[in-house]
Parts: C-alpha cells; sequence; structure tokens
C-alpha cells in the first residue's frame, strides 16, 4: 500500500486543484471580457462554471488537509487562453474542459484505484463527468455565436431576461427588456436555465 504522502495521488490533487483554480480565474476575466462587449448572457456562462470550478478546486484541496504545513512541487502545463474574441474563449473553454474529462482526470482517477484511495478515484470520476457538461454547454454557446442564433431562433421561443426576469416570447430576444430596459445581451432561452 502507498502512503498518502508519498503517492502520486497527492500529486494528482494538487494538479487538480492549481487547474480548477487557473480555470476559474481564467473564466472570470472571460466574463470581464465578455461584460464588455456587452454579451452579458456569456458573462454570466462564465462566471456560474467559474463557481463551479472554485468548488471542484475545494474538493481536491479538502483530500490535501493531512499533508498541511508541506509543500508539493509540480511539473504542470496549465493553458494560456487570453483571447480578444468571444468564441475563442469559449472554444479554448470547451477544449480545456474536454482535456479534463478525456484525460486528466481519467488518469488521476486511475493513479488513486491503483494506490488504494477509491474516494479520490470516485471523485476524479464524478467531477470528470461534470467537466464533460461544461465542454458541452460551452461548444453549444460557442456554435450559437458562431451561427449567429445567441439571439434568435427558427421558431417562437421564450427568452428569459437574466436582469428582472420578464420572459418574452417570439423568433428572436428583444434589443431591449420591456421591463428593466437592459439590452438584449441579457436575455437567454428560458428552456436553459435551472
Amino acid at each position: 500500500m502507498v502512503k498518502f504522502e508519498e503517492s502520486s495521488t497527492r500529486v494528482n490533487l494538487m494538479r487538480a486543484f492549481a487547474g480548477e483554480s487557473q480555470a476559474r480565474n481564467r473564466y472570470t476575466f472571460a466574463a470581464g471580457q465578455c461584460s464588455a462587449k456587452g454579451l452579458y448572457v456569456l458573462e454570466r456562462l462564465f462566471l456560474f462554471t467559474a463557481g463551479q470550478e472554485k468548488e471542484h478546486a475545494e474538493l481536491f484541496y479538502n483530500h490535501l488537509a493531512p499533508l498541511s504545513g508541506q509543500n508539493i512541487a509540480l511539473d504542470a502545463a496549465y493553458p494560456v487562453g487570453n483571447y480578444p474574441d468571444p468564441i475563442a474563449l469559449l472554444r479554448d473553454a470547451e477544449h480545456n474542459e474536454m482535456q479534463e474529462y478525456s484525460h486528466d482526470y481519467k488518469q488521476f482517477a486511475e493513479a488513486a484505484k491503483q494506490e488504494n484511495f477509491p474516494e479520490i478515484a470516485a471523485l476524479f470520476q464524478l467531477i470528470a463527468k461534470i467537466e464533460k457538461t461544461h465542454a458541452d454547454r460551452f461548444a453549444r454557446y460557442a456554435a450559437l455565436v458562431e451561427s449567429g442564433a445567441l439571439f434568435t431562433e427558427p421558431q417562437e421561443t421564450q427568452w428569459l431576461c437574466l436582469n428582472c426576469g420578464h420572459i418574452h416570447t417570439a423568433a428572436s430576444a428583444p434589443l431591449q427588456c420591456p421591463v428593466c430596459r437592459h439590452e438584449q445581451g441579457y436575455f437567454v432561452r428560458a428552456c436553459s436555465v435551472g
């Protein structure tokens, strides 16, 4: 049996903690860029995901509590995705989430199993599934922006104002909310909330 303080699992937990922490910051920065372009729905998407990344970081970090007061050296690479274009930000986020899902966390879970840390292995597997939902969500919004359909649908749809909650039914979101007067960038398909 491998001792936790000598395990590759502890290093993988620190890698995951660092990666989730960096993702949270990247998404917070991306949210600011989207907000500056009036794309508040994308701002909220990035902030929503950033909050989940913070939670993942905390879950990984909590497993490192027995090593408090120690340093864990890492040899790792982390992505830089500081693009001025919202589509590039979304596609970069999609790519990075898929990397965690399909590669990183699967390998980390396998190592934890081999080292006899089943609870940590299960955590990596569960969070990997969540990262896949993040990737899918970023891909969906990127496709909507790329196709010019972020605020339009071919049929009548319910649009929710993220500021006041007004629901507008039409093929496209209004240019301005009739209730709170916030611009179109605050509208999201009502079915995508919840």
